[in-house]
């Protein structure tokens, strides 16, 4: 366990450029179906690429450079086999994979350890929180930082991948990701109303012309609203329902005093000098969205229970998103990437709207989404598919945090599948790509170093990390395991003559050769999410006949085939397994357990007689908006 550091105060390490490689890729490799290109800089356009089998060093796809990029989308071999790109003329790339949600594969587990490691104690209730920067459960981030709301959802979109890992808490026997839920659940339990001394921050909280705070213990309710949501989803056989009684009774008694029922404004004052003064929104705990996440949560979990209020936690959520809908400024950047590691928020929640009560959302909702991918459209209209500021400057001027790229795709995974914009979710591919490697650097955004390599912290297949990290910074992240430490500066973009007329490199205030932006919790936040959302266009749940075909109706005694296809091919030499919930006339009966049905397919199957007494049969999988259905009539 890696959770015990001290507070230094390092934030910016100058090294040398690299040398870039000629053809830039996702080292780890592309899923399966999924948007896959790669950058070639320089690369005239119609240039000729080829991509060689390295097992067989044979060209197996063919291709033509448009834009210094090139596609392959349409390649989908099905084999463990690596491939390597060729580009006439100009070089070589490093090796990579295609294969079944490969992303999901190398990721997910990382995804969720890095909070692991993280946490400022191992003991929640009696953490010490002044050792710990921000006064919060993990390194570098106070009570804002959400952890327990992409914990959770990350649990409920893929569920039976998540059960497998028990081998980090307590007697191995309850999954580890549950566990970590657990522990901010009784943390934030525990400091719901702590106002004592904190590490030293940039800045207080509270209303302008009021006491200020110290620590932002507020935003507990938020990360407890969800556990009392996902209680009745998943958490019933972990939680005990007197522990989960405490955790409902707080927030309904503290909702209003500690204002969240509603958009919060101006409620963080930084002195730092990204931001220096009152925000409207940042990512101190009280982004643009935030309000919408946790009074949903506490409307699913308050229509479970015969005393619940979920009309008012609704009204709130829906005032709340009416409040995106009017007011978010896309032309605003105190409304996007100046709130940085937060603005993920904001589109991810309106989307979740749609997600678990679309006929509740508010008239436009789905409207505001799509304007918002129209915007996302227009910003990445470069070969990089990075989301810029302007055309005079793509990243942040002062700071270079890492909240972009790592999060964005997971917002526009969440509104491509509400609005079927399969250009979107490109784009959201493309995000990933350039955490992976497709970026000016050519380097993954995690630093590489052998402690990381030692404890199993870092993302299998990928060959160059990022140049430099900030091991003893605020966090002490060095040994962290999935820790982001960079991101381009505005310089390292290549862009057009307009674009670079006036000597740009002066735009970048942080320094020349500043890579490196410490890493912490609210960024891989972010990237929790992106790995969250991405399952939401490629699982389903399926009923077949026996021919195959998917049907709709059948009769009681008849065998039928249940089909899930679901992010859990975990280990390309093993037929591994997964269990879908059934619920027979209304009732959730049981689970059933699917096995792996090919090599490299992600399709998992069962036969299942269904009951003589059935009148209604649905297959599930995925809770908590995640649910992917397939109901069948019974004749």
């Amino acid at each position: 366990m890696r959770v015990f550091f001290v507070l230094l105060t390092c934030c910016i390490t100058t090294f040398a450029q690299p040398e870039k490689l000629p053809v830039l890729v996702n080292q780890a490799g592309y899923n399966l179906g999924e948007s896959k290109r790669f950058v070639c800089l320089g690369a005239k356009d119609g240039a000729k690429f080829k991509i060689i089998n390295i097992a067989t060093n044979q060209a197996v796809f063919e291709g033509e450079i448009l834009n210094q990029e090139g596609w392959f989308t349409r390649f989908n071999p099905v084999s463990k086999d690596e491939f390597r790109i060729e580009v006439d003329g100009v070089g070589t790339s490093v090796p990579f994979w295609i294969a079944d949600h490969l992303l999901e594969k190398i990721a997910s587990k990382l995804g969720y350890q890095f909070f692991i490691d993280v946490r400022g104690s191992e003991d929640p209730i009696n953490a010490n929180l002044p050792k710990v920067y921000g006064g919060g459960p993990s390194r570098d981030g106070g009570a804002y930082g959400l952890e327990t709301i992409f914990e959770c959802l990350q649990y409920a979109s893929n569920p039976a991948l998540y059960d497998r890992w028990k081998t980090e808490f307590g007697d191995k026997n309850v999954p580890d990701l549950i566990e970590l839920i657990l522990w901010h659940a009784e943390f934030a339990y525990a400091h719901v109303a702590y106002q004592g001394p904190v590490g030293t921050r940039h800045g207080s909280l509270g209303y302008e012309g009021q006491p200020r705070m110290q620590y932002d213990y507020w935003n507990l309710l938020d990360q407890l609203s969800v556990v009392c949501a996902a209680y009745h989803d998943f958490l019933k056989p972990y939680l005990p329902r007197e522990k989960y009684l405490k955790y409902r009774q707080v927030c309904n008694e503290k909702w209003m005093d500690y204002d969240r029922h509603k958009v919060v404004r101006y409620w963080t004052y930084s002195n730092k000098w990204v931001d220096a003064g009152f925000q409207e929104f940042n990512e101190m705990g009280n982004a643009y969205g935030q309000s919408v996440f946790s009074n949903l949560f506490m409307y699913l979990c308050e229509k479970n229970e015969p005393d619940g209020k979920p009309g008012q936690y609704l009204k709130w959520a829906q005032e709340s998103a009416e409040d995106i809908i009017q007011h978010w400024d896309f032309n605003n950047p105190r409304h996007m990437w100046w709130i940085r590691n937060a603005e993920h928020i904001t589109p991810q929640a309106l989307a979740y709207f749609m997600m678990v009560a679309p006929e509740h959302a508010p008239k436009g909702t789905k409207e505001k989404l799509r304007a918002w991918a129209t915007h996302m459209h227009q910003k990445t209209n470069n070969f990089w598919k990075y989301r810029v500021h302007s055309e005079t400057e793509w990243a942040h001027p002062k700071t270079k945090e890492l909240g972009g790229a790592p999060a964005l795709g997971g917002s526009m995974f969440a509104v491509a599948y509400l609005l079927n914009d399969t250009r979107l979710r490109d784009l959201g591919w493309a995000q990933v790509d350039f955490v992976f490697g497709v970026n000016p650097v050519g380097a993954h955004l995690s630093n590489k170093s052998k402690e990381r390599l030692d404890i199993g912290g870092y993302w299998e297949g990928v060959e160059h990390g990022w140049p430099a990290a900030h091991p003893n910074g605020y966090g002490m992240l060095g040994k962290v395991r999935g820790t982001l430490d960079g991101s381009p500066l505005d310089k390292d973009f290549q862009k057009t003559k307009t674009a670079t007329t006036g000597g740009n490199e002066s735009l970048d205030l942080i320094g020349k050769d500043a890579y490196a932006t410490e890493g912490w919790c609210v960024s891989n936040r972010g990237w929790q999410a992106t790995l969250t959302f991405s399952t939401l266009g490629s699982q389903q749940v399926k009923i077949l006949n026996r021919d195959g075909k998917e049907i709709k109706q059948a009769k009681a005694g008849e065998t039928v085939v249940i089909e899930l296809k679901a992010a859990l091919n975990m280990d390309w030499n093993l037929v591994e397994k997964g269990q879908v919930l059934l619920t027979v006339n209304g009732k959730s009966a049981n689970t059933i357990e699917v096995n792996e049905t090919g090599e490299n397919t992600g399709i998992f199957r069962a036969s299942y007689t269904i009951p003589t007494a059935c009148r209604s049969l649905q297959v599930s999988y995925g809770t908590m908006g995640f649910a992917k259905k397939a109901d069948l009539g019974i004749k």
